[in-house]
């Protein structure tokens, strides 16, 4: 695979520049740039500039409101509801998470409720920006079918990814991000790409049939469930969650109604916001940390989240495909 070396910041004006070009005005540019660069820094790379050719796809067809601002709306004390309008999902949370996160530390709790909005980023942003406020997060979002639930061979399920983060006073926080399904598509899609099997039990061909080749996975195919049927309760958990409990699409809605151009579909997100200070009181930093001390004490065990955050302390440039970068200069 031939790459490019770009820095941090060439990475963020590719971004931008293309978004720009494509009708994201610049508040959508930079927002979205900016979580794309913090991406590739972090080395999560299946939702770094991979994607962006796909969020071009779904602004030429309109299908994505470039320009488009979000409404938010104060249900009650600890529920706050954002409607999309069509934005990206990185600019409704750049309006809704300040509210969530006002409204949590006032309250002990609160809810953040998105509709209409289209989130194709990884979903650890959003709670680690919440963790840093020194609140617990969870998030979860649905997508269109690629997972088959345990026992079938048919999709019904998102990849339907969750997310946590817990705080750490003067520390990085601990934060996952997870899909249920046995690997993300975006990852599978990366395999495909650069020509990597993945292991059995990703995912099934098109005829039902168990393979290690991303290919046969992400045309046509389907992901299972990490975990079988346990993978398979939380993907259903989300499905609800993101789904009904926030007034939004379940995953095989959300494809009936999309217009299949490869890009991010409209849909849900339901993001969680507790107050450790408010539930447990002064000692909680302190009894944590003696937790993930002895997590860290037993051999070849890190902190989830780790990885990413040594990743980022590095401000070098990055390694980047070189025919990605090529199609993305020729999408402006």
């Amino acid at each position: 695979m031939s790459t490019v070396s770009l820095t941090l910041d060439a990475i963020f004006d590719l971004a931008k520049k293309t978004l720009l070009a494509n009708g994201c005005d610049d508040e959508t540019s930079s927002i979205l740039a900016d979580l794309i660069m913090k991406a590739e820094r972090d080395g999560s790379l299946s939702h770094g500039l991979f994607r962006l050719p796909a969020y071009v796809t779904g602004l030429k067809s309109g299908k994505i409101n470039g320009k488009g601002k979000p409404e938010v709306k104060k249900i009650s004390p600890s529920v706050i509801k954002v409607s999309g309008n069509n934005c990206l999902a990185p600019v409704v949370l750049n309006k809704g998470i300040p509210e969530l996160v006002k409204a949590a530390k006032e309250n002990g709790v609160a809810v953040l409720a998105i509709n209409n909005s289209h989130h194709m980023a990884a979903m650890w942003p959003e709670t680690e920006m919440i963790a840093e406020q020194g609140l617990v997060a969870f998030a979860c979002t649905s997508y269109k079918p690629a997972v088959a639930p345990a026992g079938a061979t048919k999709a019904l399920f998102g990849t339907n990814p969750i997310s946590f983060a817990w705080p750490r006073l003067g520390k990085t926080p601990v934060v996952y991000d997870m899909a249920t399904a046995s690997m993300a598509m975006g990852e599978v899609q990366v395999a495909k790409r650069e020509g990597h099997k993945v292991p059995l039990g990703t995912g099934l061909t098109k005829d039902g049939k168990e393979t290690t080749d991303p290919g046969e996975i992400a045309d046509g195919g389907v992901l299972l469930p990490f975990g079988g049927y346990k993978g398979s309760g939380i993907a259903m958990m989300v499905e609800l969650m993101a789904g009904a409990l926030v007034g939004d699409n379940f995953s095989f809605e959300t494809a009936a109604k999309d217009n299949n151009d490869g890009g991010p579909p409209s849909g849900g997100e339901f993001i969680l916001a507790i107050s450790p200070d408010k539930l447990s009181g002064n000692d909680w930093n302190k009894h944590a940390d003696e937790f993930f001390e002895k997590m860290k004490s037993m051999d070849g065990v890190r902190l989830p989240g780790e990885r990413r955050h040594k990743n980022r302390l590095d401000k070098g440039p990055r390694n980047i495909n070189e025919e990605l970068v090529n199609k993305i200069k020729s999408l402006s």
